[in-house]
């Protein structure tokens, strides 16, 4: 958290700003994981790790989480799924569609993940909890696409 601060802060030094820039741009997370702004980050997370080295797929979920988290532009207190189904005043519909939020529960893999979240972000004004975004993208499972199903404020009838 203390990373995304200082990537988000008003006083974000000149590397802050260039690196959630870097990130942001980058749509794979092949593109993520070939960033020296996401090496350094991932550098200082392993130095701090003190178990077992990280696996392929989690390091596929640590790219994907810290590159999404350069979306997030400010800490709401609201999980995805609450954030994508809360309506403003007098709408009658969800910022994310029912059918987009169905897509990004039917994720194949991570990088499905990681696409359809960084085109819904904008559709939230890039507004969540970060850390519990991070720890659902890291923790990504069937027990996360329940909870968020169960979060998700479904709408009366089909909104395509």
């Amino acid at each position: 958290m203390s990373w995304w601060h200082g990537l988000t802060s008003e006083t974000a030094s000149g590397t802050a700003r260039a690196d959630r820039a870097v990130l942001k741009r980058a749509d794979t997370l092949t593109a993520v994981a070939c960033t020296s702004a996401y090496q350094r980050l991932y550098r200082r997370m392993a130095a701090a790790n003190s178990g077992e080295p990280w696996r392929a797929f989690e390091q596929e979920r640590i790219a994907a989480l810290v590159a999404v988290a350069a979306h997030v532009t400010e800490k709401v207190p609201m999980s995805l799924p609450q954030a994508m189904s809360h309506r403003a005043d007098g709408d009658d519909r969800n910022p994310v569609s029912q059918l987009r939020f169905s897509r990004l529960l039917d994720a194949p893999d991570i990088e499905a993940l990681f696409t359809g979240l960084r085109r819904s972000l904008p559709l939230i004004e890039n507004k969540v909890d970060p850390a519990t975004l991070a720890d659902d993208i890291y923790g990504w499972s069937d027990a996360v696409k329940k909870r968020w199903a169960y979060a998700y404020r479904w709408p009366e009838k089909s909104d395509g």
